[in-house]
């Protein structure tokens, strides 16, 4: 009853996808998504950029299903990912900055299935325009940066903007099997989630930063900020988060330099292409330079809270749905979860018609 348009395209069993969250999507917890029948994405984003093809590498080696790999157009080392993803036979690529046309016709005719990230309409039909084959709707539930737009009100215009051309993935606030039938009701072919996955017990994320996301057990402390780069993000509420909202801009833009310059070396880039790829984003996505090179410090302080399990001096990006999860399953007993509950509400919805026929 789950087979929709997305896992014939990705050749997964369930329409579930794991996001590529930097830091946190890692090959353990990628295959563990593909062993249970979902859809992983690895954070090629956040990996140095000679140890990609090691991590693809150990993904194959955990699992034998189809994945993917998530990357950016403004990463130094955007074009050596696209050439080992096609080398490595990888199945899709994900991406929230759309790499250029011939980069995206070269993933193409090699048969890399394209799926990028949007959270707007008319970026989902530029999206489809430059050769997407799916695409990754998040509403504002949904963690890290985010749009204003609820998932409920979202997801119904992008299935009417272009659903018919092709497979629409809802994300933002999905956790459970309920939130599937929804989705799948609304005319999505799937759902995605980031925060559920990095709520898992193969999730690398230290214990005591898992722990600041259990025990959020309100969705309301799960806040929209500009305060990181100027651009709206869902964040749980912590210590660093509550002091960058005190500071000044010039306090703020000091602490991105000296991110920026930390990633810089964590990533291998030179100083001359971080700030050439800070001043392409500014000048493709409409941000001021000043909130181009203060987004090369999120991923460093997000590091802090995911990799060195300092959650007081790191973010805490988050959907909602953290503040209504209280335990850690592991990937296979989430997704069979899922599955279960959702041919459950379906079989009960199918029984309430049949019911209503019979009355008439």
């Amino acid at each position: 009853m789950l087979e929709t348009r997305l896992t014939e395209l990705l050749g997964c069993k369930y329409p579930i996808v794991q996001t590529a969250m930097g830091w946190v999507a890692d090959p353990k917890l990628v295959a563990g998504t593909c062993n249970a029948g979902g859809f992983g994405f690895l954070a090629g984003a956040t990996i140095p950029a000679q140890e990609i093809e090691r991590d693809i590498l150990r993904v194959k080696e955990l699992t034998d299903n189809p994945f993917g790999v998530n990357f950016h157009m403004y990463q130094p080392n955007a074009p050596e990912i696209v050439d080992l993803v096609i080398k490595h036979g990888v199945r899709a690529v994900s991406y929230s900055r759309s790499p250029g046309p011939d980069m995206i016709a070269k993933l193409k005719n090699a048969g890399v299935i394209c799926m990028p990230t949007i959270g707007l309409p008319k970026h989902a039909i530029k999206a489809v325009e430059l050769g997407a084959d799916a695409v990754t709707v998040q509403g504002g539930e949904g963690g890290g940066h985010t749009g204003a737009i609820p998932t409920t009100l979202l997801i119904p215009q992008i299935v009417d903007a272009v659903g018919d051309k092709v497979p629409v993935v809802a994300a933002g606030g999905f956790k459970d099997g309920r939130g599937l039938l929804a989705a799948l009701s609304w005319g999505a072919d799937g759902i995605a989630m980031g925060t559920r996955f990095l709520m898992t017990e193969e999730s690398p994320v230290p214990r005591a930063t898992l722990q600041r996301y259990i025990d959020c057990n309100n969705p309301g402390e799960i806040i929209v900020s500009k305060a990181m780069d100027g651009l709206p993000q869902r964040m749980i509420m912590n210590e660093l988060l509550a002091d960058l909202e005190k500071s000044g801009p010039l306090k703020k833009l000091f602490i991105a330099v000296q991110n920026g310059l930390a990633f810089r070396r964590h990533t291998g880039a030179s100083f001359f292409g971080l700030m050439k790829s800070a001043l392409a984003m500014g000048r493709d996505d409409e941000m001021t330079a000043a909130q181009a090179i203060m987004s090369a410090n999120a991923p460093m302080i997000i590091q802090k809270a995911m990799v060195e399990g300092d959650p007081a001096h790191g973010v805490l990006p988050s959907g909602q749905v953290a503040g209504v999860i209280d335990s850690l399953l592991s990937c296979e007993e989430l997704i069979n979860s899922i599955v279960d509950q959702a041919q459950q509400r379906l079989s009960v919805l199918a029984d309430r018609v049949s019911a209503q026929d019979r009355n008439h």
